[in-house]
């Protein structure tokens, strides 16, 4: 039961990501809420197998920081590099005039 509620948490924490980093518009509503849920569950599973309790503090903490972080940085990575991919096939398509804007 933990393990949903700390992949719920994780992928809260990627939604928040996801209006909190800028470039939203460059990739999908569920991408970095996937992420987070993702990461929360593979991180709560690692540290049961090294020995943490379900019941103790650390295992939440570190899962859902760690989950936090994942969706971020996913947010930031995917936005800035679909923008640069985006511009350039524009200066592409604009050399062969099969630009529009």
């Amino acid at each position: 039961m933990e393990l949903l509620f700390i992949t719920l948490g994780g992928a809260i924490l990627g939604l928040a990501a996801r209006y909190v980093v800028p470039r939203r518009e460059f990739h999908g509503v569920l991408l970095v809420p996937a992420v987070g849920a993702g990461t929360a569950a593979v991180v709560w599973v690692a540290l049961t197998w090294l020995g943490l309790a379900w019941d103790g503090g650390w295992i939440w903490l570190v899962s859902l920081v760690l989950s936090g972080a994942a969706a971020a940085g996913a947010a930031y990575v995917v936005g800035r590099r679909r923008e640069q991919d985006d511009v350039r096939t524009y200066e592409r398509l604009a050399r062969f005039g099969l630009a529009r804007g």
